[in-house]
């Protein structure tokens, strides 16, 4: 899954636990903290590429860098 890939590879070094949950007739929540970042079903559609990294990045705010991987 290109989303888990994409916020582990950015934000690994803030991250305590992830969980990916199946669910039943296509579900795909995002939610971070209890609060959902993206809901397929409430939207209506797949998460465009790069979307959920991109509303992760706006959750976490910008005083919180990308991972260093150097």
């Amino acid at each position: 899954m290109r989303a888990t890939e994409d916020i582990l590879t950015s934000y690994q070094h803030v991250i305590d636990e992830l969980r990916l949950v199946t669910g039943a007739s296509g579900v795909f929540d995002v939610r971070v903290d209890g609060q959902v970042l993206f809901s397929k079903k409430a939207e209506g559609r797949h998460a465009r590429p790069g979307e959920i990294l991109e509303r992760f990045r706006s959750f976490v705010g910008p005083d919180v860098p990308v991972y260093d991987k150097g």
